[in-house]
């Protein structure tokens, strides 16, 4: 038999280029959230992609941009520190747009970690044949060599297959890291968080995505014949309901009327389609306990931000 392989990958890039997808789609199903918006993702969030031949524990990291905020700050530093702590890093840039300064800040950082790098041209749906075969091309002159170059889409999966064959390639020989079934290293209350925030910022203003926090904790035990996700009770007969207190924190006053929405339907809407995605991860019924508080400046307060885990 030939010996396994595991090992360690970051995704890195600027904001919005695709980290979280891709990372969904090379484990198989979802383990970080994904927004239009960028900067969405905030900690470092591990995929585990398992084959019977290999594990690949996948980094999804913050996506590297000028902070405006100690919150900020402490991303990039996330994503950067990762680059000489894995067995190789996918610089992700998307084929759709220009190859810009904040496409070349990245690819800088890459390579003074010296690990080795494989280059992934994302989002080929949406670009023309010309717009690919442009982007492969001037990538040694503005970003540097790698060791691999790969075209894909990491929505529509074309290309996804071939990534992940690279990837398992270049791992060295090593054990299991995570036992089989394992998805993701993120505690259910993380994801629970995170789902929630996910559906918050699909439907938040322009000025609230980066003041929105959301932390959750489970409430135990799980009650027989508990309260759904609407607040009714259910019959004694079905299952046992996972409950969880969510907090969402906000900067201002302005922004918590925001969350709540008019006579509570955007916290309200958001929770039920959280919800619904949850049932369906994690196998059973869930309730959600929400509520929105003010934590004024807490992106620019290195206690605030200790107390949140960031």
């Amino acid at each position: 038999m030939s010996e396994f392989r595991s090992g360690f990958v970051s995704l890195v890039g600027r904001p919005n280029v695709g980290k979280s997808t891709l990372v969904n789609a090379l484990v198989g199903q979802k383990v970080s959230i994904t927004s239009p918006r960028p900067q969405t993702t905030r900690t470092q969030i591990r995929g585990v992609r398992t084959t019977p031949s290999s594990q690949i524990v996948l980094l999804d990291t913050p996506g590297i941009h000028k902070p405006r905020t100690l919150l900020g700050e402490r991303c990039n530093e996330r994503s950067v520190q990762t680059l000489s702590e894995v067995d190789v890093v996918c610089l992700l840039i998307e084929a759709s747009a220009p190859i810009g300064a904040g496409d070349r800040f990245v690819a800088r950082l890459v390579h003074q970690a010296r690990t080795p790098r494989v280059l992934v041209v994302n989002k080929v749906d949406v670009a023309s044949r010309a717009q690919i075969v442009q982007h492969l091309t001037a990538v040694a002159g503005e970003l540097g060599e790698f060791d691999a170059y790969l075209p894909l889409s990491a929505r529509t999966g074309e290309g996804v297959d071939a990534l992940a064959a690279e990837l398992e390639a270049r791992m060295p020989e090593g054990p299991v890291y995570y036992p089989d079934g394992a998805v993701s290293d993120q505690p259910e209350v993380v994801l629970v968080a995170e789902l929630l925030r996910e559906k918050l910022l699909a439907g938040a203003r322009d000025e609230l995505p980066h003041s929105i926090m959301v932390t959750a904790e489970e409430l135990e035990p799980p009650i027989e014949g508990g309260l759904d996700g609407g607040g009714r009770r259910n019959r004694p007969e079905e299952e046992a309901v996972l409950r969880y207190r969510v907090v969402v924190t906000v900067e201002r006053d302005s922004q918590k009327g925001i969350v709540i929405g008019r006579g509570g339907a955007v916290i309200r809407d958001a929770g039920t389609a959280a919800r619904r995605e949850l049932e369906a991860l994690l196998g059973a019924r869930v309730y959600l306990e929400t509520r929105v508080k003010v934590d004024k400046d807490w992106q620019r307060r290195p206690h605030a931000l200790d107390r949140l885990g960031l």
